[in-house]
């Protein structure tokens, strides 16, 4: 146990400064609940960066905050080792190591935290009984759900996203010029082509982006949900990205899989668990939201071209800018058999079309639906400069 701790830790014997790229805007967001003792959950699609923001966070805290390095403990809760062991034995085992009574104030970074069943009881405990502030990150929507309520009102949640365009542009080490800002553009196409995973954008290998799909198709949903239609689950997964941007029917997706409604919702609630997708409702009233369909989009543009190709970049496009908004809560707006493709919670009107126009049928709609704003994303500058 000492060995894997130490292996997990290595600030505790050497200088420590994370080399890899920094993501300043989440690090900000857990630099602004530094001070309370709220618990903090890292969320979001596997390997979109959660354990780098957590190591990252790590160094700043050694370096900049001057906190005691075997303060700070750092544990992947899903090792084999640990297995057997309840986060209370883990965190009883470290302060054994370095004699730290439960009255010393600990950080305490818990990667995959949901491996433990009752992680949500064990960390209220901690949270009521000691002097500890926790940050824990999990790849799953649904078993981060604090079912019993455990911690209501002790918690806040952080989704970490894929890159960005100018996380993508940092991460590619490229640096445009304001007079050379016409080069953007070509940049921006390979950002629709690559998507921003991180580890994809640094070493560019397009096998890494398959595997990524395969091993959360597998582990994620196939074995842990124990299904027994393994292809069943990939075909799915396939007909979603070519439906990215459209209206879904899970009725006709049944049917050509040839698998029961109930299935088909199952399954769609279990790529929405693991991110790999998005849903919206139509705008308008409950009775609407439940009686149309949702409209879907992928967590991760470069994933969707692995399985469709690089094409229908108009899709892809739209796919950015839902992403882009996604903590807006958008919804689409459809009236009279015409659709427009955005409505925000505060009521702004969004209309994608990468490098064309409004047919007389949408500009008409759009002109004439209450908005307290209106926006046409229509390229990449309008992309750049869109504020929602």
């Amino acid at each position: 146990m000492e060995e894997l701790f130490y292996k997990s830790n290595p600030w505790w014997e050497e200088n420590y400064i994370f080399e890899g790229k920094k993501r300043e805007l989440y690090l900000q967001k857990l630099e602004d609940n530094f001070a309370n003792k709220d618990i903090i959950f890292i969320t979001g699609l596997r390997r979109v960066g959660k354990t780098s923001i957590l190591k990252s966070f790590i160094s700043q805290l050694i370096n900049e905050k001057n906190i005691t390095p075997k303060h700070i403990f750092y544990i992947s809760l899903d090792l084999i080792a640990l297995e057997k062991l309840s986060i209370t034995d883990i965190l009883q085992e470290y302060r054994k190591l370095h004699k730290i009574a439960s009255s010393q104030k600990i950080y305490l970074f818990l990667d995959e935290v949901t491996s433990k069943e009752n992680y949500s009881q064990e960390l209220k405990n901690l949270y009521d009984l000691e002097d500890i502030k926790i940050h824990a990150s999990s790849s799953s929507a649904s078993l981060l759900r604090d079912k019993n309520a455990y911690l209501t009102g002790r918690q806040r949640v952080i989704e970490v996203m894929p890159l960005d365009f100018n996380e993508y542009l940092e991460f590619k080490n490229v640096k445009v010029k304001k007079s050379d800002a016409y080069l953007l553009e070509g940049y921006f196409e390979e950002y629709m082509s690559d998507g921003g995973m991180p580890e994809y954008v640094l070493n560019g290998d397009i096998s890494y982006l398959q595997n990524l799909i395969d091993n959360i198709l597998y582990k994620d949903i196939i074995a842990y949900h124990n299904i027994k239609n393994e292809q069943a689950v990939r075909d799915f997964y396939r007909l979603l990205m070519e439906r990215s941007g459209k209206q879904l029917s899970l009725n006709k997706i049944a049917n050509i899989l040839e698998i029961g409604i109930d299935s088909a919702k199952r399954y769609l609630a279990y790529f929405e668990d693991t991110y790999l997708i998005y849903t919206i409702e139509k705008y308008g009233k409950l009775n609407e939201k439940l009686k149309n369909p949702k409209k879907v989009y992928s967590g991760d543009v470069g994933l969707k071209n692995i399985v469709t190709g690089f094409r229908d970049k108009g899709a892809i496009f739209e796919n950015l800018v839902f992403l882009k908004i996604k903590n807006a809560h958008p919804s689409y707006f459809y009236e009279g058999g015409i659709e427009l493709d955005f409505m925000t919670q505060n009521k702004t009107l969004i209309e994608v079309k990468y490098k064309s126009t409004l047919n007389e049928k949408q500009q008409k709609l759009f002109d004439t639906t209450e908005a307290n704003k209106k926006i046409v994303v229509d390229g990449y500058r309008a992309f750049l400069e869109m504020g929602v």
